[in-house]
């Protein structure tokens, strides 16, 4: 069987001629309009949907609060940086350090329009607190002073 070659001008030809050129209307433009699927600012579950914290720290949305999918994203990113920066506030205050920060953003998909939407977040920290008062850790600084002393110098003049 034996191909001929098509040039790339008469390829691009029959494109363009298969295009639906007719102006006016556009066969489809009315269903699309009622579809919820591609409209979904009409969609009373996103118009209902409430963001509320959970936890029993002090941050924002202690409240049930409505907010559009469009910035439901933004806010609760921004609500979970709250729970972060507390971490470390809390670390700072009493002498620990924040060993892992995570955040998790979940989505979901709307059962009336179909829209996925963050549906929420978590946020998971883990600090580790030194305890100056316990004997096997005085002993382990004590040991690594032993170590590390004289490790490093500053020979500057």
């Amino acid at each position: 069987m034996a191909f001929s070659p098509i040039s790339a001008q008469s390829y691009y030809n029959n494109y363009n001629n298969s295009v639906y050129r007719t102006p006016g209307r556009v066969p489809g433009a009315e269903e699309e309009k009622k579809d919820p699927h591609l409209h979904p600012e009409d969609c009373e579950t996103c118009k209902r949907r409430k963001y509320q914290d959970g936890s029993d720290e002090m941050v924002s949305f202690k409240t049930a609060q409505h907010m559009s999918p469009q910035v439901a994203a933004v806010r609760v990113r921004a609500h979970e940086q709250e729970h972060v920066s507390n971490a470390y506030d809390k670390a700072a205050q009493k002498d620990g350090k924040v060993i892992m920060a995570s955040v998790a953003i979940h989505t979901a998909v709307c059962p009336e329009c179909g829209r996925t939407y963050v549906s929420g977040g978590e946020t998971t920290t883990q600090i580790k607190y030194y305890n100056e008062e316990n004997p096997y850790q005085k002993e382990l600084k004590e040991q690594d002073h032993g170590k590390y002393a004289g490790m490093n110098a500053d020979f500057s003049v």
